[in-house]
């Protein structure tokens, strides 16, 4: 049967660019065929067809967010603009509108509190925004005309109907809202998960997909009329084609499918994991965005079929991908002694998409069956199903390269090229083996942790005895050992209360046990009874506190800029001695408690110009840990007016050391009840301006930052508390995609962790910010141990 008569589609090319994750593509109004990318490494581009070929250039490049993007539409053409404008959403909270003459924004539209996530574009103008920060912005040019307020979570999903002013909104509290003239008129619900994509069929009728991996028909009026089945996985983004009534979809399953009659009638798998965005031509061809960085356009048109040498290449890129065997059991479920060999493959499918898999000698291959090509295309080999594939489970050693190893695995990436080994020894970080071996053999870290979990399916987690005098488990903020609750203290540790507490937990005094278990143990007993790895990071139930000093210092300093303030805020002797008697009772350096006066002298210097405040700010910091002074500052008739001027040090045009300490000193409010219950009472507004601080480049800043968020997720344990711990966590995702700092990024991950341990709907609102591939990309951290672990850690429990 001939592609022409079938209408299958096939690659026409690929579009190489973007140095990041393309999140989101469209169709351009100017030049006729052309499309949009948007991705996260800040940038939108524009790509032209050519006139002599098949392919696309990059004829636009549109910068100026400052964090990545994550939603683009078009504008139609107005007088002003006859080419269309294309309108950006970005993590940095901001909406940019460009024209096609530059590469600067027309204008910018500032009011979202978190990440434009969803963009749709209607009559006269008119622009509708979703946002994390759970609210939907209606747009006329630059100006909000309303804020669409009613939903529990991210608004994900936006469009407008052709009639009527109606809007609709679906969000990760998994309903769609449907309003007109700023009220909600009818929430629609029947999605189980977040609800990810909309797209209008009629004036009455639109489509919906969701995390659920399901796509739902429904009518104005409320009713589901059909539920579309056959992703495998999350779906991200759908489309309409140009007939209005059959669609395409994208999802994390890695495929595009294409439904024609209400059936799944082509699926189209590509090499990369997350297939975030679809987007339909106005001549039936495809767009299509991915985590490779690559945007893709599909067509069934043969004439605009790349060359056959081009989709050779990308079906072979296809097959040679590796598929964690996590997912091939999602598929079809995996045991190699039990698969049939590829003689199998004679026999069709059953349906469009289905997925099998065969053994081929000692790997296992899988396919996925074409209805219209009626015939199975191999889609990649499926990493850490069998116990052959390398090294030994009796404990003997193998030797590569002039060194025993307790494993040598062999990897085959099946592209022809020569096979590979993968040495390791038992005592080894599978991350950091995994991380070794890519970086080896120059291949990309993207396979990190499909290389990493193969690793622990074929040890079945085995581990070896620490050698004599190795480093104990730590705790990650202090160094101290970590007492786990039930263990017992080694001998060398003394019990809390019997004198030195040198080496033990800042908070229990106690140490940490940690069992070991040999290769040898692991032989006699079943795996099924070896702990898994104790998560010593989270939850953290305890502040974190800003507690150095350098008493002698700060006074100093004082002394130094009491001479440069203007007269009515210097201090006499007496009052350099208040301060200097306030630090010493504050720091344990002498017995007593703090004065009324002194506490009145630190307020006065708390006035001094922004350029020398930042001694008095230190002192603060400190002070605010005693429960005098905690009192006096948070108590509920004076602690709201004590926390707006805080804040006023936290403007970005503030000096980063004033920003710094004017952040410890909010950290340190969590010392006492009092000053905890003002911070709980303020979440929103601490947090809101916590994040406004993003901008810093200050590495103590953003630690500060991270410890803030760390310190709400501490004391936010109440599953009931939806608002506190949503807005804990949005400040989370705002922050850790970009953190390059070590120690913020490992304090944020601490943060999510604390807030997810034992609640569901915290895990599902982490999941519903994307936050799953931003915490796997962290796993990959070398250069700060704890921050790989960590997020290992956060990531079981988020893809639990």
């Amino acid at each position: 049967m001939a592609a022409s008569d079938t209408g299958v589609y096939k690659l026409r090319c690929s579009l190489i660019g973007h140095s990041m994750d393309v999140r989101a593509v469209a169709a351009a109004v100017f030049p006729d065929g052309a499309v949009v990318s948007a991705s996260r490494d800040q940038t939108a581009r524009l790509w032209a067809p050519n006139s002599d070929d098949n392919g696309f250039m990059e004829a636009h490049v549109m910068t100026g967010h400052s964090k990545f993007i994550s939603s683009v539409c078009l504008l139609p053409p107005s007088d002003d603009y006859p080419h269309g404008m294309v309108v950006t959403g970005s993590n940095d909270h901001s909406i940019h509108i460009y024209s096609l003459e530059s590469p600067e924004p027309v204008y910018k539209l500032t009011g979202h509190k978190n990440t434009v996530c969803s963009l749709a574009a209607g009559k006269f103008g008119t622009l509708l925004s979703g946002s994390w920060d759970k609210t939907a912005r209606v747009w006329l040019k630059d100006r909000c005309m309303m804020t669409l307020s009613g939903h529990e979570a991210a608004v994900w999903a936006v469009a407008i109907m052709p009639e009527h002013g109606i809007m609709l909104t679906g969000s990760a509290d998994k309903t769609i809202k449907m309003w007109r003239t700023g009220k909600c008129e009818l929430t629609f619900t029947g999605h189980e998960d977040c609800v990810r994509s909309l797209s209008v069929v009629s004036n009455v009728e639109f489509l919906s997909a969701s995390n659920d991996g399901s796509i739902r028909r429904w009518l104005t009026t409320g009713e589901c009329t059909q539920v579309y089945y056959g992703h495998t996985n999350y779906v991200y983004s759908l489309a309409m084609l140009p007939n209005g009534q059959d669609f395409v979809t994208s999802g994390e399953d890695r495929t595009v499918r294409v439904w024609k009659g209400g059936e799944c009638v082509q699926t189209i798998t590509l090499q990369a994991q997350s297939v975030w965005s679809v987007a339909c031509l106005s001549n039936g061809d495809i767009a299509v965005g991915a985590s490779d960085n690559v945007t893709r356009v599909f067509t069934c048109a043969p004439e605009r079929y790349a060359s056959p040498e081009e989709i050779k290449e990308f079906e072979e890129q296809v097959a040679s991908s590796t598929i964690p065997a996590k997912a091939a059991a999602d598929m079809d479920g995996i045991n190699i002694n039990e698969l049939p060999g590829k003689e199998d493959l004679e026999n069709p499918g059953t349906k469009e998409g289905q997925t099998k898999l065969v053994r081929s000698g000692m790997t296992v291959e899988a396919y996925q069956w074409s209805v219209a090509q009626q015939e199975w295309t191999k889609i990649g080999d499926v990493v850490g199903s069998d116990e052959g594939a390398g090294g030994t489970a009796t404990g003997e050693k193998v030797w590569y390269e002039g060194k025993e190893y307790d494993h040598v695995f062999t990897v085959d990436l099946g592209d022809g090229s020569p096979k590979l080994k993968l040495p390791y020894n038992l005592a080894d970080d599978p991350w950091l083996a995994a991380h070794n071996f890519l970086e080896k053999n120059e291949l990309s870290q993207l396979y990190l942790d499909q290389v990493a979990k193969f690793i622990l399916e074929n040890t079945k987690g085995l581990t070896v005895e620490p050698a004599p005098g190795a480093q104990q488990y730590a705790d990650p903020f202090t160094g101290a050992n970590r007492y786990v609750p039930g263990s017992a203290a080694p001998t060398d540790v003394p019990q809390q209360g019997q004198g030195s507490t040198l080496g033990s937990d800042p908070l229990t005094g106690g140490g940490r046990y940690i069992p070991s278990y040999t290769a040898r143990d692991m032989e006699d007993n079943p795996p099924a009874q070896v702990p898994q790895p104790t998560n010593p990071y989270f939850p953290r139930v305890t502040p974190l506190l800003f507690e150095q000093a350098n008493p002698g210092a700060i006074v100093g300093k004082i002394k130094e800029f009491n001479g440069k303030v203007p007269a009515e805020h210097q201090l006499d002797e007496s009052g350099l001695d208040q301060i200097n008697q306030l630090l010493a009772v504050t720091t344990n350096q002498q017995p007593g408690a703090p004065t009324a006066m002194q506490m009145n002298t630190l307020w006065k210097i708390l006035q001094w110009p922004k350029e020398v405040v930042f001694p008095a700010l230190d002192v603060l910091r400190l002070a605010l840990r005693h429960c005098d002074i905690n009192q006096h500052f948070c108590n509920s008739k004076d602690g709201p007016q004590f926390l707006t001027h805080l804040q006023t040090f936290l403007s970005p045009d503030a000096p980063p050391a004033n920003q710094m300490l004017a952040l410890r000193a909010v950290c340190n409010m969590f010392a006492q009840p009092v000053g905890k219950g003002l911070a709980i009472s303020q979440h929103s507004n601490i947090l809101a301006t916590t994040v406004d601080c993003s901008a810093s480049t200050n590495k103590n800043v953003r630690i500060a930052m991270a410890t803030i968020i760390l310190n709400f997720a501490a004391v936010i344990q109440d599953p009931e508390d939806i608002e506190g711990k949503s807005q804990c966590l949005s400040a989370v995702a705002t922050l850790l995609d970009g953190e390059k700092e070590n120690e913020a990024c490992f304090r944020l991950l601490v943060a999510l962790g604390s807030l997810m341990v034992g609640d569901d709907n915290a895990i599902a609102l982490a999941r519903s910010l994307d936050l799953l591939p931003v915490v796997a990309r962290k796993r990959g951290i070398t250069e700060a141990p704890k921050v790989g672990e960590c997020a290992r850690f956060v990531h079981q429990l988020l893809d639990a």
